[in-house]
């Protein structure tokens, strides 16, 4: 299960990972964002070895949905080596996520 994130440890755990982390800004109240959960899931089994996926709410962590400019949720950021390298955004398909990665 993909790892929550907030402020706090966002630099630790996305910025300064030895691998590519998939960060997941999301909403409690998100009907998208619950259909995506699965997806990531799925994700995160396959591609464990060389991928972290986070989860950040963005009701909690408002300041870092501002930061990288989050204007809906879902909204995915693909981070490598503390850079944003990919962003996906609304309804995610798997197929959407492989392609990035």
């Amino acid at each position: 299960m993909a790892a929550r994130v907030n402020a706090q440890d966002f630099e630790n755990e996305v910025l300064k990972s030895d691998v590519p982390v998939l960060a997941d800004f999301y909403s409690d109240s998100c009907v998208p964002c619950k259909r995506l959960s699965p997806v990531l899931a799925d994700v995160e089994d396959e591609y464990s070895d060389r991928l972290k996926v986070v989860k950040i709410n963005i009701n909690f962590d408002a300041e870092l949905a501002q930061k990288y400019e989050v204007q809906a949720a879902p909204t995915l950021i693909l981070f490598k080596d503390g850079q944003e390298t990919a962003r996906l955004r609304g309804t995610i398909k798997k197929s959407d996520i492989t392609e990035i990665l």
